[in-house]
């Protein structure tokens, strides 16, 4: 094993990328660790500080044992530097430079690209923490507050591999970056963050599992579209958060299938579609919330036609989601189907066949949307077997748009193009009322205690690591 490969668990910062032989990376590291600390007990998880958390932390690189899991006092968590192993004699999978020998430095021409990658990356990653710090206040578990506080150590880990990349290979640009990471706020109108999605405040549970589930898996995508890039640093740096990203989208999708049985449980138990009287939540605030949430992400795949999407690709910097599974790495002639927007024609669009190359965005948000809706199936198998419904869907991709091309339109959740009129009559139907709000409140309430669980989600299948699922103290309160 090499040297940059080894993994130093004994020095001040935690890493396999050979700080121990980079003194002056080392030191703007340290200088980034202490600032990374300040901006965390400013906008991490509220309430929360010294108390032991049963988390797992990073200890080697393997698939088979790369995390150990033990009590660490949150305000002493080390966060730290990893890379996947290097490839020997990897070579470049798509683009022009297909075949070639990838890079450990990266090009001058691409400097400008990645350098925005990398800060636009880096960015969401403290603005996920910021926009669900108070629901350490309200978990519904001890459980539930365990994987939130994993969750937020693991997206603070994410900024550090954004950080070691800019400064390892833009010096001074690095720091500069690194500063705005660190100064910039979920939903300041001051200094907001970058993409419109983090700056939208998560304040109950519901829309944390949401989050986790919807948002994480876009970053599953993005991480995966640069995980093969010709710049191997930021493949290896992506490859290892993905192994974190895992357990995110987990707490999303089982988070909101306890929440789903669990209203399935109240209406048996109730006899009634209306279980909020009996500290429930209903499947049409479900299906608001997931009707308020989903846009926020598609408008986070960019345009479907992007020049630039195209250009990263040609450049072998951002291929598509499991890029080695196509067969064609270089022309991408095939064709596929987007809408553009009619002109002077409020509302109509027109479907037109355009070169993939053209289309990467709108490839990578289909590949999405199928998986996701594929998820939400397995949940819709539960309400069809308890005679419940109606199913819950993901609004189509017309709707509630902030960017891209259904900006600024209103449409129905079906896609259908409305007037203003038409779609302000109905949004208290479709989208989350401050009555849903309201209610979300008053019944998430804290549950600390250990064995407990609160009445409106089911209790998790199983445990963290082989432990209890409910009766262990996951946080020492």
């Amino acid at each position: 094993m090499t040297a940059i490969s080894a993994v130093d668990l004994a020095g001040p910062i935690p890493n396999n990328v050979g700080l121990a032989e980079k003194p002056e990376l080392a030191r703007r590291l340290g200088w980034f660790g202490a600032e990374f600390r300040k901006w965390w007990f400013d906008c991490g998880p509220a309430g929360i500080r010294d108390n032991e958390v049963y988390l797992r932390t990073p200890v080697g690189v393997d698939a088979g044992g790369w995390a150990q899991y033990g009590f660490v006092p949150l305000s002493q968590y080390r966060w730290g530097v990893f890379q996947a192993p290097a490839t020997p004699g990897r070579v470049a999978l798509f683009g022009d430079i297909a075949g070639r020998p990838v890079w450990q430095t990266l090009p001058d021409e691409h400097r400008a690209y990645v350098r925005k990658l990398l800060v636009t990356q880096g960015d969401t990653e403290p603005g996920s923490v910021e926009q669900s710090r108070r629901l350490a206040l309200t978990a519904p578990s001890l459980y539930d507050l365990r994987n939130l506080l994993q969750f937020s150590v693991e997206e603070g880990r994410h900024l550090w591999a954004m950080v070691h990349l800019l400064f390892e290979h833009f010096g001074a640009e690095g720091r500069d970056a690194a500063e705005g990471l660190l100064a910039r706020r979920s939903g300041s109108g001051d200094s907001p963050r970058i993409l419109e999605a983090f700056n939208n405040p998560i304040e109950d549970w519901l829309s944390f599992f949401m989050w986790c589930f919807l948002a994480d898996r876009d970053g599953k995508y993005q991480l995966l579209s640069v995980s093969e890039s010709a710049f191997d640093p930021l493949a290896r740096s992506t490859r290892f958060m993905l192994t974190e990203e895992a357990h995110h989208m987990f707490i999303g999708e089982d988070g909101l299938r306890r929440v789903i049985q669990r209203t399935i449980d109240l209406m048996r138990e109730h006899d009634t579609d209306d279980v909020a009287p009996h500290g429930g939540i209903n499947l049409a605030t479900i299906q608001r919330y997931f009707n308020f949430w989903a846009p926020r992400i598609y408008d986070l795949f960019g345009n479907d036609e992007s020049p630039r999407a195209a250009d990263a690709f040609f450049a072998g910097i951002k291929g598509r989601v499991h890029e080695s599974n196509y067969d064609d790495h270089r022309r991408l002639d095939g064709a596929v189907t987007v809408e553009r927007r009619v002109p002077e024609r409020d509302g109509e669009f027109v479907a037109v066949q355009v070169p993939m190359k053209d289309a990467l965005n709108g490839v990578m948000r289909q590949a999405y949307l199928d998986e996701v809706t594929m998820l939400m199936g397995r949940w819709n198998k539960l309400l069809a077997r308890a005679g419940a419904g109606p199913q819950l869907r993901l609004p189509s991709q017309r709707f509630n748009r902030n960017f891209g091309v259904y900006a600024g339109q209103r449409f129905a959740p079906q896609g259908e193009h409305l007037d203003e009129a038409a779609f302000e009559a109905r949004r208290a139907e479709w989208l989350p009322t401050a009555a849903d709000r309201t209610r979300l409140d008053a019944i998430m309430q804290p549950v600390r205690d250990r064995g407990a669980i609160a009445g409106w989600l089911a209790a998790p299948a199983r445990g963290i690591n082989s432990m209890p699922a409910l009766d262990f103290d996951y946080v020492r309160l």
